[in-house]
């Protein structure tokens, strides 16, 4: 009888589970992080809904413009009477441009507004001085997943471009065009949108987030164009006068005049028009946002569009965020969860610098400059002591105070530009969280070298006190230790203890860490699934992190006086089930730097001798790999 452990473990603990899940509806996948997503969207949405009924208690602070904004989002009935018309000024802007000349007198009001533009101006801290904020200047993003879609001959893009076309003409009548006049504006839309693709970066170059960082004086970013004064734009949009900006993707914007230019001119404006339309449908009537969403439905899969009722939820989500995630992480993250939780943190940590002394490739000086790293660590757990000062802004304008959903969006979205271009040449903030604590997530930033883990996440089956503690290392600890190693990935190794682009490795240690790195590029590029296969340059950096993640936890469960290895390896095999669409797997292997779910738990357990040891793994088994060709990182 076949030991489906040692052929398939994702399989033996997973397998009856893929039989009887349903992938919702609305959904493209299910599984660990989703159906944690879906109770907790349940949940969320059961409280506001007794607040707005009063009762549950409201709590002071900014959650009551939250259930205010609610409320005008779930009001189907006013967003169907008023239709089209909240947006149609915009439009209106769009239409009576007829030169560069009117458009560039416009630009920084229209950043500001939100209205779209082919090119992106937006604030964070400066990768090689990581303490203060720096201005940043990117291209817009293409309408199919990834560069490489536009390539000839590629096997989906014809069918993405007619949905996204039929998409486009359906909407474009509903909003009083003429079929020829929709034709039209769709066909111009999307070829610009073609004119792009030759210069942006693919999915792959991007997943080098390093290669990014790219200063650029004033005066050579005002010679990109001859079409928009980016010099004024710079010095309207900014508070205070700076000498440089970071161009993301210096290749697109020295070919910018090729397809922003005089004869374009009409292209890009049907595809501002396309734009703007496909930004606001979602806050406009129920019909607009069923017809707007079906592009990204077809993408990933999904079969219905999101419920009137969830889907109110998440534009209130989209707004207050952070204050949602507050009041979540206060109501219903424990004290003692989270002490637990932090002090497993502070123990990765740990074992992170006890490992690093087993590394005998690495030199003195790099491991001493990698401990110095550890220990400047910034750890936030459960939820942020309090939410950006921006939200004091955020007051809601009721139906009786004469606003409406659009409005308020409007208004809130302006605020929140204004107050991000406030921020340049200001102090990075560490405390501030870019992930609502109700985000079934965790992060690493390398600017800030801090590790975020909100609430939502902690909670079985990635943690809970009901668990054994090998449960909760091959679930959170798992995760706590993913979320160290991309400290020294690929790309976060690049960045110093204070968060900036500093290479403080000696020439030798870093040849071997890429020669590793290219050990964990060959042990996933080309696997086969879902019909595709995986791109082991793209999704380096998870990998790395997933290894580093999961041999670590294993070593810190292995410490405790209870250790199961079995409940170890199981649990982590469990927080990845997915049942996913074809479509959505197909996509992510495109553009996720993260792999497909089922290699992610089989592939790095291949790479540990407790793996093969605890279940008596042998040359044969599919789960066998040889010694020599495991891949050990940290």
């Amino acid at each position: 009888m076949t030991d489906l452990k040692k052929q398939d473990f994702y399989e033996h603990v997973n397998g009856e589970w893929l039989k009887t899940a349903v992938i919702p509806a609305d959904k493209p996948a299910t599984g660990g992080f989703q159906d944690l997503v879906e109770d907790i969207d349940q949940l969320l949405m059961k409280d506001f809904q007794e607040m707005i009924q009063g009762d549950r208690a409201i709590p002071e602070g900014r959650m009551k413009d939250a259930v205010n904004f609610y409320q005008l989002a779930n009001d189907y009935e006013t967003r169907d009477q008023l239709a089209d018309q909240p947006i149609q000024d915009l439009l209106i802007r769009i239409i009576e441009v007829n030169s560069f000349e009117e458009l560039n007198a416009q630009a920084a009001d229209w950043i500001k507004e939100g209205l779209p533009l082919p090119f992106h101006f937006f604030v964070m801290a400066d990768m090689k001085n990581a303490q203060e904020n720096a201005l940043y200047l990117n291209p817009t993003s293409l309408i199919l997943p990834d560069k490489t879609y536009y390539e000839e001959g590629h096997e989906q893009a014809e069918g993405m471009l007619q949905v996204f076309f039929d998409m486009t003409v359906e909407l474009l009548q509903k909003f009083g065009r003429t079929r020829p006049e929709a034709e039209t504006i769709a066909e111009q839309a999307l070829a610009f949108d073609k004119g792009l693709a030759p210069y942006v970066m693919s999915a792959e170059e991007s997943a080098d987030y390093t290669k990014a960082y790219n200063p650029r004086s004033i005066k050579e970013v005002a010679g990109y164009t001859t079409h928009f004064d980016f010099n004024a734009l710079i010095t309207q949009l900014l508070p205070v006068e700076v000498e440089q900006v970071i161009v993301t993707e210096p290749a697109y914007f020295e070919a910018f005049d090729q397809f922003v230019s005089e004869d374009h001119l009409p292209l890009l404006k049907s595809w501002m028009y396309v734009q703007t339309i496909l930004t606001y449908t979602s806050y406009l009537s129920d019909e607009l946002r069923q017809i707007g969403g079906t592009y990204r439905r077809y993408l990933s899969g999904i079969d219905e569009a999101m419920p009137a009722e969830k889907a109110a939820y998440y534009l209130t989500l989209g707004e207050f965020g952070q204050v949602v995630g507050l009041y979540y992480g206060k109501t219903y993250f424990g004290k003692e969860a989270k002490q637990d939780v932090q002090r497993m943190v502070q123990r990765m940590i740990d074992v992170y610098k006890d490992r690093l002394g087993t590394k005998e490739w690495l030199s003195p000086d790099t491991r001493a400059k990698a401990i110095v790293k550890l220990n400047n660590i910034g750890v936030h757990v459960g939820y942020p002591d309090k939410i950006p000062a921006v939200y004091d802004s955020f007051i809601t304008k009721t139906v009786e105070e004469g606003g409406t959903l659009v409005s308020n969006v409007r208004f809130f979205s302006r605020l929140a530009r204004e107050a991000r271009f406030n921020k340049v040449k200001q102090p990075v903030d560490r405390e501030e969280w870019s992930m609502a604590a109700c985000t079934v997530n965790a992060y690493y930033s390398g600017m800030m070298n801090v590790i975020v883990f909100p609430a939502a996440i902690l909670q079985a089956p990635f943690y809970s006190i009901e668990q054994s503690s090998s449960a909760n290392y091959g679930g959170i600890g798992a995760v706590i230790a993913h979320e160290i190693s991309h400290a020294f990935d690929n790309n976060g190794a690049k960045f110093d203890e204070f968060g900036n682009l500093n290479n403080w490795w000696t020439e030798e240690d870093l040849a071997h860490f890429d020669q590793l790195a290219e050990a964990m590029i060959a042990e996933f590029d080309g696997l086969e699934i879902a019909g595709g296969k995986v791109n082991g340059k793209l999704t380096v950096s998870e990998n790395i992190a997933d290894a580093g993640g999961l041999s670590c936890a294993l070593e810190a469960a292995k410490k405790e006086t209870d250790v199961s290895l079995d409940d170890f390896f199981t649990n982590w095999a469990k927080i990845w089930r997915t049942k996913a669409k074809e479509q959505y797997q197909q996509l992510l292997l495109a553009v996720d730097v993260h792999g497909p779910a089922k290699l992610r738990a089989n592939i790095q357990l291949q790479n540990l001798e407790y793996f093969h040891t605890e279940y008596n793994i042998q040359p044969g088994d599919a789960m066998y790999r040889q010694p020599e060709d495991r891949v050990e990182i940290w």
